[in-house]
């Protein structure tokens, strides 16, 4: 056990150290505000089993939270987190995961595993405990991103790259100097098809399919069996340097392999849909320029009717477990985004970035809430955490994982 004075340490958006104790409290919140727990299963039969992989942050988290906490589910989650070193805390992920374990109590049959999900190893073990514990799955939850993939079949590492395709993407961002809120301006270079096809391969559908192949090939998928993967589409505004851009070419991948994975999983009465959540503060999305003025000025137009992760986590449980119907759009993805998308929200925050500026960010836009939201990521900026005090920092991996 080591108690330690940290700092965040934050560069921009990036947080060197995270709280042990801010972090536990971010998942005590996402806990109380996802629903209460739906009637138990008939006394024949256990819950369902799910696997969510990328289970300690973001939407995959939110997902984790309401499977277990709303479902009663079963299964094992899996994420890539760092151990506390002599040098830096744990980081953020490791801390949320062992408050998720906690919160789900000692009788609480779900494990989390510390592995890199891109892995054969990982794969391998996961499939062994599910195998072992289980039998069979019910739901598995793709909730994947990452900076670079080791291809398992060539050993070769790629890196994903976030840049528009075709030409220049040139648009107004957010940024911080000390406490002052300003409107930068960005520039970057369109990608290269190599770089293009690198970040197809992190972000693409590859991975996803190799854990449907292994579950399959393994016998572990029940009737009825049904997995997504998130995506997103977002706003006109933050299109070329998304959905036009490398990311966007990902996403197409990730939606392509969903379609593929249907037809493969029909004959065993299975489903794959792509889920097009709602914007989001999260790790990955505050490296995507411009997404944290969108963001911003996104807040400031919805105010209280900005859908939190645990209020969408908790509409695609819904949609999942069959209590209500799936939200389908005409490319078959289910749908998490319809307040986003909102086509007067949409006008009001398009009026609001033209007219952005340093001088009028402060009535236009809530960045207070979102560096807040930024640092929360981290255990930092959260009610009722004492930052003063040294902090517990030795903190263990949930036990079976």
């Amino acid at each position: 056990m080591a108690l330690r004075e940290i700092k965040p340490g934050n560069r921009g958006f990036l947080y060197i150290n995270a709280h042990p104790a801010g972090c536990a409290a971010v998942v005590d919140e996402l806990w109380q505000r996802t629903p209460a727990p739906a009637p138990a299963p008939a006394a024949d039969r256990d819950g369902p089993v799910a696997l969510v992989i990328g289970s300690s942050a973001g939407y995959g988290l939110a997902a984790t939270v309401a499977a277990l906490r709303t479902h009663g589910m079963r299964g094992l989650g899996i994420a890539f987190e760092a151990p506390e070193t002599e040098r830096r805390t744990a980081s953020a992920g490791w801390y949320r995961t062992a408050r998720t374990a906690a919160l789900a109590g000692p009788d609480g049959d779900f494990a989390f595993l510390n592995a890199d999900a891109f892995s054969t190893t990982a794969k391998e073990q996961a499939l062994d405990h599910l195998a072992t514990r289980y039998g069979k799955v019910d739901f598995l939850v793709y909730s994947v991103a990452a900076p670079r993939r080791t291809d398992p079949a060539t050993g070769e590492i790629h890196h994903s790259v976030i840049k528009p395709l075709g030409s220049a993407y040139r648009a107004k961002t957010l940024q911080f100097d000390g406490d002052e809120a300003l409107v930068g301006a960005l520039e970057l270079e369109p990608a290269t098809d190599a770089e293009r096809d690198a970040t197809v391969r992190v972000m693409g559908g590859a991975d996803w399919k190799l854990w449907i192949d292994a579950l399959t090939d393994r016998g572990l998928v029940r009737p009825g069996f049904h997995t997504v993967a998130l995506s997103y589409v977002g706003s006109e505004l933050t299109a070329p340097i998304y959905r036009a851009g490398t990311i966007g070419a990902a996403k197409q991948h990730l939606e392509d392999t969903a379609r593929r994975l249907q037809r493969d999983l029909a004959p065993l009465g299975g489903q794959a849909h792509t889920v097009v959540a709602g914007a989001a503060v999260t790790q990955a999305s505050t490296a995507i320029p411009s997404i944290a003025l969108y963001t911003s000025l996104l807040r400031a137009v919805l105010g209280d009717d900005f859908q939190s992760t645990a209020q969408q986590a908790a509409g695609l449980w819904r949609q999942l477990t069959g209590a209500t119907p799936l939200q389908l759009d005409e490319e078959q993805r289910i749908r998490l985004d319809g307040w986003e998308m909102d086509e007067k929200v949409q006008a009001a925050v398009h009026e609001r970035w033209t007219a952005a500026t340093t001088g009028t960010l402060a009535e236009l836009a809530d960045t207070e809430w979102f560096r807040a939201e930024v640092g929360r990521l981290y255990g930092w900026h959260v009610d009722g955490t004492d930052y003063d005090s040294p902090a517990e920092t030795t903190v263990s991996w949930p036990a079976g994982g």
